[in-house]
Formats: C-alpha cells, structure tokens, sequence
C-alpha cells in the first residue's frame, strides 16, 4: 500500500487496515492486554472489533458471535479485520469478556469517545437511571451486576455508565458519574432516589440545572409541595381561579385504544421557604389514563422540583420534560433487553455481563448515530452490508440515510 495515501488524521494497522484517528477503532486499540503472549493466537483489538461487529450484524450471545465470525472469516480476512484465515471459538470470547476486558478502564475509554461525539448543547437533558443486569445473577442469589448509566435520548448515547456495588446504592454512585460530565447549559434528570441536595449543589455549581421528582424518600418536602398544591386542586375542582403564583397547563393525547390526560400546576411560592437548594420551582403532576375497551380509569399524581425558573421553563415545558424522562426506558433499557436480549443473555462469571452490557451501548448509539431509529432493522442491513457496520468503527463521522 502506498503510505502517502493515508490522510493526516488516518492510520494504518498491522494487517493494512485504515481507520481514523478519533475512530472508535482508535480507542478500542487503547485497551490493555493482560495476557501474556505465550498461547496468544488473536489480537485483542481483533477480538473486539469482532465482537462489535457482530452485533452490529444481530447477534447478541458469544456463541452466536463466534459462529457469526466463522462463517465470515473469508470476508473478514479480506476486509484486513482479521490477521489471519481462522476464527476464535465461543470460549475465547468469554474469556476476553469475563476476565480480559476491565470494566472501570473501558468505561473509560468508550466514555471519552462518546463525550467527544457528543453534539451538547444549551438545554440537552442528561437522564440518570439504573438497571441490573437479570442474566447476571447467579443461582442461589438475589442480585447481578447493577449499572447507573447517563444517557441523552436524543443521540441514543450513554455518555458514561457505572457499576453500583452490591454494598453501595445510585445515590452515592450518580455524584461520581455526574462529575465525569460536562454539564454546562446541561438539564439533569433522575427519579426520586437521586433527590438529594448535594446532588443539586453538584449539578448547579457544574453550570447545569435539574428537575427531581419528590416522593416518600423526602417526606417533608413531598409534604410541603402536596400541602401547598391542595388549596389549588380545591379551586379548580369549584370552579374558583388559581392563586397568582401558580400556573397550570394541561395535554390531552389519545391512542392506541386508551385516552391520556396529563396536567401540571407551578408555583414558585415555595423557593424561599423550601429546604432545598436552588429551588425556582415546584409542581404537581397529574396524570389520568382511560381505557377504552374496559372504561376504566387511572390516576396518578406526583410531585417535584426544579432548579430552572419560570422564564427557563414555562409549565408546558415542565410537562415535556418530565414525560420525556422515560426515554431512558424506551430508548436505552427497552432496547438492551428486548432487541439486544440483555437479560436473556447468561454471563454469570467475571466481568462479562458488565462487558457486554458496554458493548450494548456502543450498538445502539452507533447505529442511531448513523441515522437509524429502528434497531432491528439497523441490525439486518449492516447483516447484509458489513463493509457499512465496519465504517462504523474505523470513521469518526458517518450517516447512511
């Protein structure tokens, strides 16, 4: 190959593969080898980058990874992805997850990369959210591996994830992972766990802003945002105007057999009485689902607080925002589980759930990156086109619709 070629942010590997310097290739080439090089036989850069392919190409479990590359060594010999005409049984991806792969640097590494490919920007909300990992937990016992992520929804990416020990709980891990961040200009969402006022001091002296829904863990100030909002609710159930303070507005949405009405009220008649800080509002939240079919009916009400004023978030914004939380669940957790079978998978030993789990990460953010909503269907073109799920790894910038 003629060196000359390569342009100043490329590089070029062993076997002549190009890729670009901030590529994610570039950084998976950063993750330290542990084994020693006698009985060696794969690269660990050629492992991973397997690895992600393949599920790149719909497969999810080692075995399933190792037979998706076997039946493709041809082709991966001649896309220069692997350094020789053989492929690495189920066995040997167990072992780079399970005890080769460290979590903590790898988190890392594929933190760094995603924050650099982080388009941010003045109001981007961060979600903050756990989930255990059901395939993980052995028998005999009651939990497996539990990972907080930061995720933004609109990007499909995890800016940075962590393990939350079995003797610790997300409160005290979310403080950490908050402070990996950049989280000017940042609004930073989480459920009532992660009410706490160090975690609000932390976010507002970072330059961000936060909204926290209050329930039973803060009982006084639940107390006092549901004390406050009585007198309100009274009001409008007579037929009487609300008070000044307060500001309310209401959504009504209707599908898929059911009608749901959703409606908040504001105040900011608590910010100098609330124990709270940097509180510029409280809100009630009511929500009211009919069930078509079987008229019935459901009702919910919630509580909450935020450091973003009235002018930075109107009533109808607070009502967004709060609804959009849950695209952590249909964005991130929904997609692990169901199209990438996170659960259903079984890594009960090392650090292999959790590896796996990154790996799941990367996917999704990549093939949303690319322009894909629709997983699934990501996953059964770049089956079919692997030179496009590999420019996925070797290109900084890429888009395919």
């Amino acid at each position: 190959m003629d060196y000359t070629n390569l342009g100043t942010d490329q590089e070029l590997t062993e076997t002549g593969l190009v890729y670009e310097l901030e590529s994610l290739y570039a950084y998976l080439h950063q993750v330290r080898d542990t084994r020693k090089a006698k009985g060696k036989r794969y690269r660990l850069i050629d492992l991973m980058v397997t690895m992600v392919l393949a599920k790149l190409c719909g497969e999810d479990h080692p075995s399933g990874i190792a037979d998706w590359v076997a039946h493709r060594v041809d082709q991966l010999y001649a896309l220069k992805v692997l350094s020789q005409r053989r492929a690495p049984s189920h066995m040997t991806y167990r072992r780079v997850l399970q005890d080769i792969l460290q979590p903590q640097a790898l988190e890392q590494l594929i933190s760094e990369y995603q924050q650099g490919n982080y388009a941010g920007s003045e109001g981007a909300v961060i979600r903050i959210d756990g989930k255990s990992l059901r395939g993980s937990i052995r028998a005999g016992e009651w939990r497996g591996t539990h990972l907080l992520s930061a995720f933004v929804a609109e990007q499909g990416m995890v800016l940075c994830q962590a393990e939350v020990d079995g003797k610790e709980n997300e409160i005290v891990v979310a403080p950490k992972l908050l402070g990996q961040l950049d989280l000017q200009g940042a609004i930073v969402m989480g459920d009532a766990m992660h009410a706490q006022r160090e975690t609000s001091q932390q976010i507002v002296r970072a330059g961000g802003a936060f909204i926290w829904t209050i329930k039973g863990n803060q009982p006084r100030t639940e107390w006092a945002i549901e004390k406050l909002f009585a007198k309100e609710v009274g009001n409008l159930k007579q037929g009487a105007p609300l008070s000044d303070h307060c500001r309310q507005f209401t959504h009504v949405n209707k599908g898929h057999g059911r009608i749901e009405k959703r409606s908040i009220l504001v105040s900011t008649d608590l910010n100098d009485y609330l124990n709270w800080p940097h509180t510029a509002q409280v809100f009630r939240i009511e929500r009211e689902v009919h069930t078509c079919h079987s008229r019935g009916r459901t009702r919910q009400v919630a509580y909450g607080l935020t450091s973003l004023s009235p002018h930075e978030a109107s009533a109808q914004r607070l009502l967004t925002l709060n609804r959009s939380y849950w695209g952590i669940e249909n964005g991130l957790h929904y997609r692990r589980d169901v199209t990438l079978h996170e659960d259903a998978t079984r890594l009960t030993v090392g650090n292999a759930a959790h590896s796996l789990a990154i790996l799941n990460n990367l996917v999704i953010s990549l093939c949303l990156r690319a322009g894909f909503q629709n997983l699934a269907k990501a996953r059964r073109r770049f089956n079919a086109k692997i030179e496009q799920a590999l420019s996925l790894i070797l290109r900084k910038n890429f888009s395919f619709l």
